[in-house]
């Protein structure tokens, strides 16, 4: 962790969930930024260890390998995985979080721009075989826990049942779920402080000090192509200029369509997206993506300020 002073405060920095992270805090008082930093990194430190896919042994591990075993879910995993069951029907099935057997097969987390071999198209039916939300099972009341209750007040909690090799995979929900956490734990622990979490490029604001977010370059990373203005609510960024690997001279980006197995054709390089909340603007930038060629005529229609970048 990196405390260092502003112009306008405090800038906190630490790195979680593969990715730089940092809070900026419109704050004198440096007690209560290394404690907001401190408070974040908690946070960001738990749902990794919780829901990251690379880490043997955690509940998404236990999960993922429970041979068809129902799963009891507390509150949190239930709610997230309501989300992202209304995410895969509002979609029609291109968001899907059962595409972990597609993400083994391609090698994106070897390194932006890694030349390396593609799948081959057997073992990509194969994993086909594998995704799609529809064949989860879960509890009957499954629906009815969405709200914010402890397990203990659930008389029966929800379930899970995941079929035998089935994978699910968070990454397209937790990092931005993290920045609407810790942007709610500022809110609480310093309610007349402006904060800025920015996660990775996914962004979440506490106060009402209107920040300039700068929407990054593709083509020249770490410089920014234009701005948005954010007081309220969250940017969430989704796109394949850090995640995408070369094979004899062609790009494949990160964002797979779980139809094909394939990554998504025709998709810009970038979406950025402002919401209410930075879960809801990761799904909605993701979907973007996944529309390929459409991504500009799908966001028009949902009525929020975006920008596109292909």
């Amino acid at each position: 962790m990196n405390l260092s002073r502003t112009d306008f405060g405090f800038r906190g920095r630490f790195r979680s969930m593969a990715s730089p992270c940092e809070l900026l805090i419109a704050s004198d008082d440096e007690r209560l930024a290394l404690s907001l930093t401190q408070a974040a990194i908690k946070e960001c430190q738990r749902l990794e260890q919780k829901y990251s896919r690379f880490l043997a042994g955690n509940w998404l591990w236990q999960l993922n390998h429970s041979a068809g075993a129902p799963i009891i879910l507390d509150s949190e995993a239930a709610a997230l995985l309501q989300f992202a069951k209304r995410c895969w029907q509002l979609s029609e099935g291109l968001f899907d979080i059962t595409a972990g057997p597609l993400l083994a097969l391609w090698c994106f987390e070897k390194g932006k721009g890694s030349e390396t071999s593609l799948p081959g198209s057997t073992d990509i039916k194969k994993a086909l075989s594998r995704v799609g939300f529809q064949h989860l099972k879960f509890s009957s009341h499954f629906d009815d826990s969405a709200e914010d209750k402890s397990p203990r007040e659930i008389a029966d909690p929800p379930w899970i049942m995941l079929p035998e090799a089935m994978q699910l995979d968070f990454g397209g929900l937790v990092k931005e779920y993290a920045a609407d956490r810790v942007a709610g734990l500022c809110m609480t622990r310093a309610a007349t402080t402006e904060v800025l979490v920015n996660l990775g490029g996914d962004i979440a604001v506490s106060g009402k000090k209107c920040w300039q977010v700068g929407i990054e370059d593709p083509v020249n990373l770490d410089r920014a192509a234009e701005l948005m203005s954010l007081d309220v609510g969250a940017l969430a960024t989704s796109g394949d200029s850090r995640r995408f690997i070369e094979h004899q001279g062609h790009r494949y980006g990160h964002i797979l369509d779980p139809r094909s197995g394939y990554p998504v054709q025709d998709a810009p390089h970038s979406v950025t997206v402002k919401a209410a909340s930075c879960i809801t603007a990761g799904m909605l930038a993701t979907l973007a993506m996944l529309k390929g060629a459409a991504a500009e005529d799908f966001l028009k229609v949902q009525q929020l300020e975006y920008r596109v970048i292909r």
